[in-house]
């Protein structure tokens, strides 16, 4: 970026002082300054609108795309803007056939009790085809596993394409803005519970709940591969 900044200001703002007039020297200075923040100002937008490592649609400070309604479990519909008084939002894709779905369950479970006090809610979503999935299968596997937490499908697949995601289990913490603060991975132990030494999740929420950014924004999504339809 320096050596483009340099090139640029040789090229457009070389005057020739010998022959340059005050008048012509001030206002190729001037019409140069301007020049350059501007482009300063665009080279920043480009280095920053493709930051995201794992993700080919949003980037963190993005604004959560809105949904339609989703089907709960429990028979109601609801959007993101029924969550307009929580604090913050964690968007969880997820799937019952999903072995790695299946051992962050009951971390899951435990951190949205640790957090619903804090005016934190999880939305657990399904986009899988899979007979497993069936929204009949998900009722009792929630039932069973006593979900602490929001799970809903989405047939259509709107939802992860929108958020891009492509793992389950992957997570999206969504901020007092409903800006994107943290995605990625739950922890670093996916399947040892006992053994996690970094809860990204956890310190992101901590972080949000704070009003301040997380020391880790992105983290690889480790899980199962979304199969899309």
């Amino acid at each position: 970026m320096r050596a483009m900044l340099s090139a640029f200001r040789q090229n457009l703002c070389g005057i020739n002082t010998a022959t340059a007039t005050t008048a012509v020297f001030t206002y190729r200075n001037r019409f140069c300054r301007m020049a350059l923040s501007v482009v300063v100002i665009f080279l920043a937008l480009q280095a920053t609108a493709h930051a995201a490592k794992f993700n080919r649609v949003l980037n963190i400070g993005d604004r959560a795309p809105a949904w339609g309604e989703l089907k709960s479990i429990d028979g109601r519909a609801f959007d993101l803007a029924d969550f307009a008084d929580k604090s913050a939002v964690v968007v969880v894709f997820f799937a019952n056939k999903c072995p790695v779905s299946k051992a962050y369950t009951g971390r899951l479970n435990e951190i949205a009790k640790a957090y619903r006090e804090r005016g934190v809610t999880i939305v657990a979503v399904s986009v899988s085809q899979a007979a497993a999935d069936d929204f009949e299968a998900m009722q009792v596997r929630a039932r069973e596993q006593k979900f602490q937490f929001e799970y809903a499908q989405d047939l259509s697949q709107q939802i992860a394409r929108n958020y891009g995601a492509t793992a389950t289990p992957q997570v999206f913490v969504l901020d007092r803005d409903r800006k994107i603060s943290y995605m990625g991975t739950i922890d670093d132990a996916p399947q040892q519970p006992v053994k996690v030494t970094e809860p990204y999740l956890r310190w992101a929420l901590d972080a949000a709940l704070q009003g301040e950014p997380p020391e880790f924004r992105e983290t690889k999504p480790v899980g199962c591969e979304i199969e899309w339809k």
